[in-house]
């Protein structure tokens, strides 16, 4: 059944620009969903800008509390795991194409933009379905089999990185615009906020910060590894870890670091709501290499150790690490490897060379990142009849 969550933006007006995101699942598909809303809020103040996901993810919370309506629909992932199940998938997407196309009726959409995962691809469907100009946005080096399947019914395809071409259907008409990322990510001045965020994280003085981010819902095999790694350098006081755990980990992992005496240089939390200071205060992250966590270190040049999740869909993670390890922005780690003794032997020489670290700093290809809300915005804005054409910072 289709429900809605309501943030607080107004209620649709047929007469206003109204565009309708598919983005859902995880923190990669819906954080540039959100970063494009609001490039298009910034162009056409009053566009009525909605979502569409489902139940399952994060988008629950995150898409209402950035202020953007949600209407969920019912849609199955695009899954091979799913064993039998996954012969319900066509008739899953024809009954949430049929009922995004309602939704797209009922906002008065003038263009549908798919964001990539499972949850998007109801949208472009329920466009063609509705007769609508519709855009995909495929964040991975490696695209998804959701946007695989969408990118044969748009002409519309913009993509993140140069490389996902290949692997797209009509991928030699897509267009570059980098990922979308937040404007406080996109506007960073590390070394001006660099003291703010330290005291606003608790990093003590002199200590050098190294952020674990396992992705938005954390990633065992990292807070895993990080609490080894503080246990083995509890007696430090030249190191800080900061730890993003998720929700489902985070007791757990808070009672291992004080029963081992690694909380005396490390703290758990659940979420970052403010990657802007995170970033700032960081000197090294260690992370998975989702698309939007690339394309947020390549503009913000923070040095990184990339663990790709292994089972990630055509190894799309892998891809979009040696992004920044083949310019030499990162050095990238297996999964398989990714211990506490291994995170020693790598992490503490780096924290050791400030001149590397900046190396790998400088290292780093913003792209066309910073701008790409806008430019995706742009290519958006050209698919509605009603909307002049603006320019863009």
């Amino acid at each position: 059944m289709r429900t809605s969550h309501s943030g607080r933006a107004a209620a649709p007006g047929h007469s206003r620009l109204s565009v309708v995101i598919g983005a859902g699942g995880t923190g990669g598909h819906i954080y540039p969903g959100l970063a494009l809303a609001d490039a298009l809020r910034r162009a056409v103040p009053g566009a009525v800008i909605s979502f569409v996901g489902t139940e399952r993810g994060l988008e629950t919370r995150l898409i209402p509390d950035a202020g953007y309506r949600l209407h969920t629909v019912d849609m199955i992932p695009f899954d091979p795991s799913l064993g039998a199940r996954r012969y319900l998938l066509p008739a899953a997407l024809v009954r949430s194409g049929a009922q995004c196309r309602t939704i797209l009726r009922e906002q008065g959409a003038q263009v549908a933009v798919g964001m990539g995962g499972y949850p998007s691809a109801p949208v472009i469907v329920g466009a063609r379905m509705a007769g609508l100009p519709s855009l995909i946005h495929e964040s991975n080096a490696v695209p998804g089999r959701a946007n695989r399947f969408a990118a044969r019914l748009t002409s519309n395809i913009a993509v993140a990185f140069d490389r996902s071409r290949a692997h797209l259907p009509g991928g030699e008409r897509a267009y570059t615009t980098g990922m979308p990322i937040a404007a406080a990510l996109a506007a960073l001045d590390r070394t001006a906020l660099r003291d703010e965020a330290r005291r606003a994280l608790g990093v003590p003085a002199g200590a050098r910060m190294i952020l674990f981010n396992g992705g938005s819902l954390g990633a065992a095999r990292l807070t895993e590894a990080a609490a080894g790694l503080a246990e083995r350098w509890r007696g430090r006081d030249d190191v800080h870890l900061l730890i993003k755990t998720g929700p489902a980990a985070l007791e757990e992992t808070r009672a291992r670091l004080a029963s081992t005496g690694g909380d005396a240089i490390a703290r758990a939390v659940p979420y970052l709501d403010r990657m802007d200071l995170s970033y700032a205060a960081a000197d090294l992250v260690v992370c998975r290499a989702g698309s939007a966590t690339v394309a947020e270190l390549a503009s913000t040049g923070v040095p990184a150790v990339l663990v790709p999740y292994p089972h990630a869909p055509g190894d799309h993670q892998t891809h979009n690490a040696r992004v920044l390890s083949d310019a030499g922005a990162g050095l990238l780690l297996p999964d398989a490897e990714t211990t506490a003794d291994r995170l020693a032997a790598l992490v503490g020489p780096l924290l050791a060379d400030p001149a590397r670290l900046a190396a790998m700093s400088g290292a780093a290809d913003p792209g066309p990142h910073a701008h790409a809300a806008d430019l995706l915005a742009e290519r958006v804005l050209r698919l509605t009849p009603t909307t002049p054409h603006l320019e863009f910072a």
